[in-house]
């Protein structure tokens, strides 16, 4: 395995002097940069012009918090949807404000601190507390905030967002003198695929690999849609949210402004295109070369391969303008004549959602979806670099770890009916179909028919499109199972050479202590000679919670800091045991009235604690428990 140094924060720790072999890195950390890119309303966005709010005191000026400000959006909320709302066909600014996404790690770590936002306005924050905790230099990490409104293509068009990253990536690279660790959370995952296919366009397709290995030493894709997320659906047809004081109309205006609205469609494994990076390079013209195809699995069985259909919704009976009246329309109609025609459902695969046709049967009974099907063959079908609403295939990384949550509450499936109001308010979500525990539950409580994973998303992300990424480890595959808290070994359960076939779930036979999380990890070194591949599902861990979970944070700078050590047995960090790495892992053990852990952990009270538990703090001798991880 190739020595290259990785990245920061217990390296500090390590008094180990490192090496590597000539014409790698020298082994200092410090030559490492780490690249974090947002998930979708992850980033600030700040005003961009002057907007003068009527009936409020509260005015839009240039730099002022819009995403988000809740101050604004609770007191003038006409005025700052003017500054979140994008023209629906061409992208383009509102006329009377436009917001730009912030820059710097300030625009990542905290939207808008209070109590309203809750978990929505803190998402980074905690990583960089970890980082600044371990030393880490403040140059060695780099947000590449984006404008998430925007689909892939108009982020280029506007922003040169892929040439700036392009950049950042040589940058870091010069500053700092070796390769960067990309971490990417959720829509992040899709903004950095579409760069590695816009790069295979920018550059010399000899120099495409070496420029890879050069600049880029490991992926860490975190809560990644691969296959898309069921939610999407439910934000277009009846909006979403995201937990402000706003109405679901009011949020579905918003929200299907956004020409991203539609890049975390569900979709089918089975489908996909050419490619389009060989059709570039060739001097073959021919037509339909890249056009939209399945296989032949996609017609044999149902669901396009998730577990039950994405869509099912009652058609009105009534056609054309009459679908969606006005509200003066609605208040003087006399619905007796209607009562005879009853409507009639139609179910919808994943397929049938990302290729257009649920949105095609749906045309004529609202106004918005003319807006859908464009968006959907510019910017996503028709898009000249990728049609993001394609299955994955691994990254050509030297190391990928693919994190996510699982075994939560997560929606799958959706029945929606027509209200009989206006445009937006025009659908009503009448059932959710949820994934939890391997079965398939109704809102009601009603088990429903399909064809369920082996556990559950991460309350999210269904489970079928998080665990596509096992499809990149190879035929065999090294499986463990351990607690997340610290442990011992004594629970660690290991599965070698674990057959795996492409397409196919695996399912480890091992069990499982009531009230115990675990984190299981499927690891393959050997399939693809000089590159590593690592799956991680942690339980009960939630989709946007999992970037600030300690759990996950102690997991990768363990796994950094075996990748730099000399003295590494193994290609991936050991399980066998996890002590405590900070004084946060020390806690009081009420049983036995002393510090737990105590060959790492001792009481040291200092001014100012409050409870036993605070009193408990790292010995100095607590570096040697790292040897335990080589």
């Amino acid at each position: 395995m190739r020595r290259n140094a990785l990245l920061f924060p217990v390296l500090l720790l390590c008094t180990t002097t490192l090496f590597v072999n000539a014409g790698e890195l020298s082994g200092d950390y410090s030559k490492l940069s780490g690249i974090i890119i947002p998930g979708f309303a992850s980033t600030q966005l700040r005003a961009w012009s002057i907007l003068d709010c009527p009936y409020s005191p509260l005015d839009f000026n240039p730099l002022d918090l819009v995403w988000l400000d809740t101050t604004k959006l609770l007191s003038a909320v006409n005025c700052w949807l003017k500054c979140m709302l994008l023209e629906p066909y061409n992208q383009t600014d509102h006329p009377e404000c436009k917001s730009r996404p912030d820059s710097g790690l300030s625009a990542i770590t905290e939207l808008d601190p209070g109590y309203i936002t809750g978990p929505l306005s803190s998402v980074w924050k905690e990583w960089i507390k970890w980082c600044i905790e371990f030393g880490i230099e403040a140059n060695a990490i780099i947000a590449v905030p984006y404008d998430w409104r925007l689909p892939p293509s108009k982020l280029e068009e506007r922003d040169l967002y892929f040439h700036k990253l392009k950049l950042t990536l040589e940058t870091a690279l010069k500053l700092r003198g070796g390769p960067s660790i990309i971490f990417a959370h959720s829509l992040g995952n899709n903004v950095f695929r579409y760069f590695l296919e816009w790069l295979k366009l920018e550059i010399a397709p000899k120099h495409y690999i070496p420029w890879l290995d050069d600049h880029i030493h490991a992926y860490f894709a975190v809560g990644s849609p691969l296959l898309g997320a069921v939610e999407t659906v439910k934000a277009t047809m009846s909006g979403f949210s995201f937990g402000l004081p706003v109405s679901e109309g009011t949020a579905r205006l918003m929200f299907n402004s956004f020409g991203s609205s539609l890049w975390m469609l569900p979709i089918s494994e089975y489908c996909g295109t050419g490619d389009v990076y060989r059709h570039h390079f060739s001097s073959s013209t021919k037509k339909g070369q890249n056009t939209y195809h399945c296989h032949e699995t996609e017609y044999k069985f149902n669901y396009s391969g998730w577990p039950t259909n994405v869509v099912n919704v009652e058609i009105p009976s009534t056609r054309g303008i009459n679908a969606y009246p006005s509200i003066l329309d609605v208040k003087g109609a006399n619905s007796s004549s209607e009562e005879c025609r009853l409507p009639y459902q139609l179910s919808f695969s994943a397929r049938e959602v990302s290729d257009g046709t649920f949105f095609r049967a749906i045309e004529d009974y609202d106004p918005d979806i003319k807006r859908v099907l464009h968006q959907l063959q510019k910017s996503y079908h028709g898009d000249p670099v990728l049609n993001p609403l394609t299955p994955w295939e691994r990254p050509p990384l030297r190391n990928i770890f693919c994190i996510y949550g699982v075994d939560m509450k997560t929606e799958v499936g959706y029945y929606f009916a027509a209200s009989g109001k206006p445009y937006p308010d025009n659908w009503i979500l009448t059932d959710i179909i949820y994934e939890i525990e391997g079965s398939l539950y109704s809102r009601s409580g009603n088990q429903v028919e399909g064809n369920p994973g082996a556990t559950s998303g991460d309350e999210t992300v269904p489970y079928h499109s998080l665990s596509w990424c096992k499809n990149w480890l190879g035929p065999e595959v090294n499986i463990t199972r351990a607690p997340q808290s610290e442990h011992d070994g004594s629970d660690v359960q290991i599965e070698l050479n674990v057959t795996h076939h492409h397409g196919s779930d695996i399912v480890p036979n091992m069990t499982r202590m009531a009230r115990t999380k675990y984190i299981t990890y499927y690891e393959d070194s050997q399939s693809l000679p000089g590159k590593r591949t690592a799956v991680w599902e942690i339980d009960k861990a939630n989709h946007r919670n999992i970037v600030r979970s300690p759990v996950l944070m102690r997991e990768l700078w363990l796994e950094m800091w075996h990748n730099i050590h000399p003295d590494a047995k193994s290609n991936f960090v050991t399980k066998a045991k996890r002590g405590p790495l900070r004084e946060d892992d020390c806690y009081w053990d009420y049983g036995k009235a002393r510090c737990a852990w105590p060959e790492h952990c001792e009481y040291r009270y200092l001014f100012g604690d409050v409870h036993l538990g605070q009193s408990c703090r790292l010995k100095n001798s607590s570096d040697d428990l790292l040897l335990h991880y080589l």
